[in-house]
């Protein structure tokens, strides 16, 4: 599949970089950003399925308190400041 973009020049000026410092094309470069940020919203998605699985099942309880800690730890483990599970979607994305 062909794909033509309109990148902001910031954007563009970033792909330029990481292509130079991987010494590949900025097509390999943007291929590749493109094919992480699937794979991530896969297993993230597969993650949350399973953690909902958990919750579900008849044991509830136990199962709830261990996905909201599982949820906690994942929160809590991450480089960024924003949350991975935030309370206020709860209920809309897990």
């Amino acid at each position: 599949m062909t794909l033509t973009l309109n990148l902001s020049p910031e954007l563009e000026q970033y792909l330029l970089q990481e292509a130079n410092r991987q010494e590949l094309s900025v097509e390999a470069v943007a291929l590749q950003l493109l094919k992480n940020s699937i794979l991530l919203k896969q297993k993230q998605a597969e993650a949350i399925n399973l953690l909902q699985s958990w919750i579900e099942e008849e044991d509830g309880s136990e199962q709830q308190e261990t996905g909201q800690y599982l949820i906690q730890a994942l929160d809590e483990d991450r480089l960024s400041e924003r949350k991975l599970f935030p309370h206020e979607m709860k209920g809309i994305t897990w």
